[in-house]
């Protein structure tokens, strides 16, 4: 990282409606090497206590092998492909003694010291990069609507209100090998901002509310204002919501 920005981070998490917090977000930072830092996001299904162990898993893991990686020698998109392999192997193993299926989402990305920045996910939670209030990119969901959406048959304002926005194409613990998609930045800059975050959280805005809220607020009062807002325009049916914000800034 450039010398003169700083890093400001935040997580959030609220249960919603929901009568257990299957969600999990953590932002880990290196234990050996500053300025090294991974943001993941994990949203479980399956019942009780699947879901939330498969949440679990997914950040055990992630923990773990965070820990052994050494970005002077070892490949950031292997190790974020290998947290998502390992983690539904994982998962895969404990659905043995749970209630219901445990399956998870995950959406993590990995800044080097260096100022680059990789992403991978599976499932429907996202990672959106800004830059300023402008979005740069976003993840693209592993989900039924979203094939409708890419064949054209529904826009995306549709898509966020279809029936079956529910319904993913793949995830951790299931049957087949989770989809992963994967993304690099380059350069992350002052006045960029990442933001990985469960659909509990996305559903219930665009992306032009959220830009301008990720980019007049602190990381701390962005992810109290988003929370505040969806559980509102939830009107009592709300999903677990987890975010994890992260946004350099010029120092003054």
């Amino acid at each position: 990282m450039s010398k003169g920005y700083r890093i400001t981070a935040a997580t959030g998490i609220h249960k919603g409606d929901r009568d257990y917090q299957q969600d999990q977000v953590n932002l880990y930072t290196h234990p050996r090497i500053p300025g090294c830092m991974l943001g993941i996001v994990a949203d479980g299904m399956g019942g009780r206590s699947g879901g939330r162990k498969a949440s679990d898993q997914v950040m055990l893991t992630a923990k773990q092998l965070f820990d052994r990686y050494a970005p002077a020698t070892d490949d950031a998109p292997s190790m974020l492909k290998q947290i998502i392999e390992e983690a539904h192997i994982v998962i895969k193993l404990t659905a043995i003694s749970a209630e219901q299926e445990p399956h998870s989402t995950l959406a993590a990305f990995l800044i080097n010291p260096g100022g680059d920045c990789h992403w991978a996910h599976t499932g429907d939670s996202r990672i959106y990069h800004y830059h300023g209030s402008k979005l740069i990119h976003r993840t693209v969901d592993h989900s039924y609507v979203q094939t409708l959406v890419d064949k054209g048959e529904i826009t995306e304002e549709e898509a966020n209100v279809h029936p079956q926005s529910n319904i993913l194409m793949g995830c951790l613990g299931t049957e087949e090998a989770p989809p992963i998609t994967q993304h690099f930045i380059p350069q992350l800059r002052p006045d960029d901002v990442l933001m990985a975050c469960s659909d509990g959280v996305w559903h219930y805005f665009s992306a032009t509310e959220m830009g301008s809220a990720l980019s007049m607020l602190s990381p701390r009062e962005a992810t109290e204002f988003l929370i505040q807002k969806a559980r509102s325009r939830a009107r009592g049916g709300g999903d677990n919501l987890s975010l994890v914000v992260v946004k350099l800034e010029l120092l003054s």
